[in-house]
């Protein structure tokens, strides 16, 4: 598969499954020996049994109400990345979550490596331009 309709369908399927907590959804993104760092620092999340351990520790108590991701820009050898913006109520507190994601896929379209940076803050809000990558 090409790298941008992967990356374009990895876009998609986030946007969508994120606000539902479609785990199911996602996981069928992923190459079943993927390795997912949620921050640099974290220790990956190796596989999909572990990437699904951590979408729905995640996705526990949180209430989406929008989600956004710029269209990917891809590179070379498989490399895509997006930039995400999520506003959200995690425990009855709005908050909002924004972040890029690079992607690595294989020759099929499943992603085997993603790493994301993100940050997070109290309240909704919207930045102060627009997402970066449109």
């Amino acid at each position: 598969m090409e790298t941008r309709a992967a990356a374009e369908r990895f876009v998609a399927v986030w946007t969508r499954a994120w606000a539902a907590h479609d785990v199911a959804a996602l996981l069928e993104l992923y190459a079943e020996d993927c390795v997912h760092r949620s921050m640099p620092f974290r220790e990956p999340h190796r596989g999909r049994d572990e990437l699904a351990a951590y979408l729905r520790w995640s996705f526990a108590g949180e209430r989406v109400t929008d989600v956004r991701f710029s269209a990917p820009v891809v590179g070379q050898d498989g490399v895509a990345v997006a930039e995400f913006r999520v506003l959200a109520e995690a425990d009855g507190a709005p908050s909002t979550l924004a972040g890029c994601v690079f992607v690595r896929f294989d020759d099929v379209g499943r992603a085997v490596e993603t790493r994301d940076y993100w940050h997070t803050t109290e309240g909704h809000q919207e930045p102060a331009d627009r997402l970066f990558f449109r």
